[in-house]
């Protein structure tokens, strides 16, 4: 609209003409905010209220004398209040890149006046006290002319060519190198070390997997000697367990024979002793008959006694058959002859004992009489005893013809 004037956010707007403004100043100031002016009797400026730079390098001289070149960047404002633009705009609105030179100016003199206190150890390893000390004489001064600073940075600090800085860094750049040699040696050792401790680990993997891959193949070996020996093993204690059961079967057959011989052999000969010392005893009980009946001249008391006596040989001829096993072939009939051929045994002893009480009297024409029953004429018999010595009935037969 024609007369209605509006400032940049970052600007003051300064109306001239007509009443002052604030304090007596020749002009209103108006800050985000439109106005109307009236032409021709009003004029209206703009003062920035952007962030503005200043660079300065100044050779200053510190308190040991010693010369340094000092570069600086200032960054500075107009303060954002009345009484701040009022003081900038009588001083820069005609002119308001004098700003820059005005504060570059302002601090080169407080950046000598600051270092010419301080030595250049103090300059060089406190910067930001250099910078704040500087900030601080300068604050009032630049106040005064309606501007802030919102830092300053010191850039660089140089001594030329006295080689005062380098000198003094020499005993710290040697430590450094000194550390840095140090911590490069450090990093060697360790990365040999490492290198070193990875082939012993790849050896001792190595190692480890030969012993595997040999137990493995080992282990496959062992699978197939088992499995190639695993057929004539099977074989071997297959004929193994054929010779076994040969060896077995032989041992039977070895004790079957020696029941065999016993039964043929031993027991047939123990009967056959056990008869003649059956037969042995008779004679003896005869001849002891016959020596009481020759001392007693007394035929007939010998015949009796002789009769008397014949049980008990009968008997002893009978006991000859209790531990012998009797083999019957004919059943009834062979119970009988075994009887008979007892008694018949006996007669034959009586005879034989009245013969030779008689051996003298042959001439009266008696004969002795035959044996009854089955005997023939040694007094045997055909009773065959056999018996063992030990009188237990099971052992041998006695077979009755």
């Amino acid at each position: 609209m024609f007369g209605y004037r509006v400032p940049a956010p970052d600007e003051a707007m300064l109306i001239s003409g007509g009443r002052r403004g604030l304090g007596g100043a020749p002009f209103r100031v108006v800050t985000g905010h439109g106005k109307f002016v009236l032409p021709i009797f009003r004029k209206t400026r703009f003062l920035t209220l952007s962030m503005c730079e200043s660079e300065v390098t100044e050779t200053c001289v510190t308190r040991q004398g010693i010369a340094l070149h000092v570069r600086a960047v200032i960054a500075f404002k107009v303060g954002n209040d009345h009484e701040s633009i009022i003081n900038a705009g009588q001083r820069f609105l005609s002119d308001q890149d004098q700003m820059s030179v005005l504060t570059g100016r302002i601090f080169a003199g407080h950046l000598r006046a600051i270092i010419g206190s301080m030595t250049v150890e103090e300059i060089v390893t406190e910067r930001q006290k250099l910078a704040a000390e500087v900030l601080d004489t300068s604050k009032t001064e630049m106040a005064k002319i309606g501007l802030i600073v919102d830092s300053l940075q010191i850039q660089s600090i140089d001594d030329g060519d006295t080689g005062y800085i380098d000198a003094m860094s020499a005993p710290h750049k040697a430590a450094i190198q000194r550390q840095a040699q140090i911590a490069q040696a450090q990093a060697t050792q360790a990365s040999v070390e490492a290198e070193q401790v990875a082939a012993r680990n790849q050896a001792e993997y190595a190692r480890q997997t030969a012993v595997v891959k040999a137990e493995y193949s080992a282990e496959v070996d062992r699978a197939q000697a088992r499995a190639a020996q695993a057929g004539p093993l099977a074989q071997a204690h297959a004929q193994q367990e054929v010779l076994d059961a040969q060896t077995e079967l032989a041992l039977r057959q070895a004790k079957l024979r020696q029941q065999q011989l016993v039964a043929e052999i031993v027991k047939p000969a123990e009967a056959e002793a056990e008869r003649i010392r059956v037969l042995a005893a008779a004679e003896a009980q005869r001849m002891k008959i016959q020596a009481e009946a020759a001392a007693s001249y007394d035929r007939v008391a010998l015949d009796r006694m002789l009769i008397d006596q014949l049980p008990q040989i009968v008997k002893e001829a009978a006991g000859g058959l209790a531990g012998a096993n009797v083999n019957v072939l004919n059943g009834a009939d062979g119970l009988g002859e075994i009887a008979a051929g007892l008694v018949s045994q006996g007669l034959t002893i009586l005879d034989s004992v009245r013969q030779n009480l008689n051996g003298q009297d042959s001439s009266d024409g008696r004969r002795p009489p035959e044996s009854s029953g089955n005997g023939n004429g040694n007094g045997n018999g055909l009773l065959q005893l056999h018996s063992r010595k030990d009188g237990k009935g099971d052992d041998g037969p006695v077979d009755v013809d």
